[in-house]
């Protein structure tokens, strides 16, 4: 019998976060204040986020512990476990070799929960008894919902319309959980009135949800505002992924050749890559490459600019690729990847050509997560296909090649609660959204100008 799943003991769980602020060859420059223009310092994140956060979100330490009340819930599903695909290296007849880490085992069903526990934790460790944050798919917002319910933190949560409409269940887990969910835009903030106003059927976008978020959070000083991905902090708590990675490569002898993770803020592809990065720096080969939705290509399509971080221009401004704060993108189903710009991190490293990037069609995304689930046997989430699709590509280049490798990719969750999308892809109802040209220069007109 062929042992194709790795696992580590629960004793195993990494006892510290990995902060590759520390190694980057460029740092990034700093976030400013949407109103001055002057670079952010913590009193102007305190409305916000725990000083724990903020503190983290500015650190230069490599290693930072993670909390002991943090460990007790990360064990219900860390360590995840680790698959060598053999029977997808089988379908695609191919010499290389695949492996993937599977987040979907978490109680939430993603990798989003690796932030939503230390994030609720500091917030309850200082004292908040609420948070206003944003979705999109709704894997974030169920992920925050749960944690939430542990610390004892109510969770209010402005659902992306379009996947608000699309994805009903994820929205039923977010109340099962206690939280309260909102379709974005809404008439309840001046945000979302100001963008109904403009367009009363807007579909929405992670950058609206977060303009409402942040206004319920900076506008009631009971509340505090978490982001669940982009930030430091987020893409900091993240890195369990990869460090839990190296180690199961480390048990069957093997290393990657390439690291591959889907990418719309930036955090799943951090977490998992970020670790292995650390070895780039060090003088080790390895490749890492973001994959995101042709129809929201932010790294391929973007520019390095300070632009906003929400739709409004309520918060910080950072200096990452982006296509405009104001840009809408259509309805695909990865709803999760539907975000104007990316991690700073993330785009500094891509900036500094040390990781890769790729967009790809919906449409081919989905006939790689099929292929992916009847080999596999994981149907996963729509947002993790572009992952698939990337391995998929290497894999075939290496059998045109006729060369060996060995592909490592993150499945950040499963999608059995986004059989609609597959439903609409088997019977043909998908579209593919290839931004134009036109469409790109439109949405950078409105960047700031520092």
């Amino acid at each position: 019998m062929r042992e194709s799943m790795i696992v580590l003991p629960n004793k195993e769980i990494p006892r510290q976060w990995y902060n590759i602020a520390a190694d980057m060859p460029n740092p990034m420059a700093p976030p400013l204040h949407p109103g001055t223009k002057q670079p952010v310092g913590p009193d102007d994140l305190a409305p916000l986020f725990p000083m724990d956060l903020i503190m983290q979100e500015v650190s230069q330490d490599r290693w930072i512990d993670i909390p002991e009340e943090v460990l007790d819930i990360y064990s219900l599903w860390r360590p995840t476990p680790m698959y060598r695909a053999y029977r997808l290296e089988e379908a695609l007849g191919t010499p290389a070799k695949i492996y993937y880490k599977y987040e979907g085992v978490s109680p939430a069903g993603s990798h989003k929960p690796n932030t939503s526990v230390p994030q609720a934790y500091y917030n309850a460790k200082a004292g908040v008894k609420k948070i206003a944050t944003e979705t999109g798919a709704g894997q974030w917002g169920s992920a925050l919902a749960m944690a939430g319910q542990m610390f004892g933190i109510d969770i209010e949560v402005f659902m992306v319309k379009v996947s608000y409409d699309q994805k009903p269940y994820r929205r039923t887990a977010m109340e099962t959980w206690g939280g309260k969910v909102h379709s974005s835009p809404t008439n309840l903030t001046n945000a979302g009135k100001k963008i109904l106003a403009d367009d009363p059927d807007c579909p929405g976008s992670l950058g609206i949800a977060i303009s409402e978020a942040v206004e319920v959070a900076a506008t009631n000083t009971d509340t505090n505002y978490a982001l669940g991905s982009v930030l430091n902090h987020v893409l900091l708590h993240q890195t369990v992924i990869g460090l839990e990675a190296k180690k199961q490569f480390e048990m069957v002898g093997d290393y990657p050749d390439v690291v591959i993770a889907c990418c719309g803020g930036g955090s799943n592809f951090g977490g998992a890559a970020f670790p292995f990065l650390q070895d780039k720096f060090a003088g080790k080969e390895v490749r890492a490459l973001a994959t995101e939705p042709a129809s929201c290509p932010t790294l391929t399509k973007g520019e390095f600019r300070y632009d906003f971080g929400d739709a409004i221009g309520m918060a910080p401004m950072l200096q990452m690729y982006t296509l405009g704060h104001d840009f809408v993108p259509p309805g695909i189903h990865a709803g999760g990847l539907r975000y104007h710009a990316d991690s700073p991190l993330v785009c500094q490293l891509y900036h500094d050509k040390l990781i890769e990037a790729e967009a790809y069609k919906q449409i081919a995304c989905f006939e790689a997560a099929v292929l992916f689930s009847r080999a596999e046997g994981i149907i996963p989430a729509p947002e993790s296909s572009h992952a698939i699709r990337g391995a998929i590509n290497e894999a075939l280049k290496a059998k045109e090649e006729g060369k060996e490798r060995t592909i490592f990719f993150n499945l950040s969750g499963h999608g059995y609660l986004d059989l609609a999308a597959y439903a609409d892809y088997l019977a043909g109802n998908l579209q593919d959204h290839e931004l134009p040209e036109a469409a790109i220069r439109k949405a950078l007109a409105n960047l700031p100008q520092i």
